[in-house]
């Protein structure tokens, strides 16, 4: 498998909020990133093997799951981590006339018109150079429940969607956009991380949708 090449990448809209804390059990010290007591968790909260902090995922956040065989791409996994990065402020840049970029020593992908606010978090594992995880990026996400926990554990920085930029008029490239409904965004969010993938990776991709009915049915 790890000689065949092969890209596969799903994006699913999140329909439940949870929280994940990563890296349990190396990093004792992630407790204190949580506000709240665990044995009274507002959240349920899911225990993943991949590096990084307490990080909530909402309702209506758009995730992108990408596979990649790395060995038939590029064996770089900084390559990696910053093409995910590059999709993700071309997708905001081109599609919601968004500013954003990387902030040096910090995860992820931020908004910089009127402050640091964080989009996007971006985390992967990698096995024989064949990757999962991937990005997941807020887009009219109800992010109030962030004030639970110390997100990515980076104090003293804020969290944002592409709705609230939207509403505020940071995107104002569009006169359009203003009046989209919760449906379009995500609609227009999801085709736009799908071409952007593709020019990113220099890939042709094969659209196909499938319900969550279907996904259960072939577990």
């Amino acid at each position: 498998m790890a000689t065949e090449g092969f890209v596969i990448s799903l994006i699913c809209v999140r329909s439940k909020s949870f929280m994940k804390w990563h890296g349990l059990g190396k990093r004792k010290f992630a407790v204190e990133n949580l506000k709240f007591d665990m044995k009274n968790a507002p959240f349920n909260i899911h225990r993943t093997k991949r590096g990084g902090e307490v990080t909530y995922h909402g309702i209506a956040q758009l995730v992108m799951y990408t596979i990649i065989n790395l060995g038939t791409h590029k064996m770089d996994l900084h390559w990696y981590l910053r093409s995910l990065k590059e999709v993700v402020i071309h997708v905001l840049s081109s599609t919601f006339s968004i500013q954003a970029s990387t902030v040096e020593g910090l995860t992820g992908v931020w908004q910089c018109i009127t402050g640091n606010e964080k989009l996007a978090v971006v985390g992967i594992r990698v096995s024989s150079w064949i990757t999962y995880h991937g990005l997941a990026l807020n887009v009219t996400t109800d992010l109030s429940p962030i004030k639970w926990i110390i997100p990515c554990g980076i104090r003293d920085h804020q969290v944002g969607s592409i709705k609230e930029l939207v509403r505020e008029g940071v995107g104002h490239g569009r006169a359009d956009l203003h009046h989209l409904n919760d449906a379009s965004l995500i609609h227009i969010t999801h085709k736009s991380l799908l071409e952007e993938f593709s020019q990113v990776f220099q890939l042709e991709y094969n659209y196909k949708s499938i319900s969550s009915t279907m996904m259960y049915e072939r577990k």
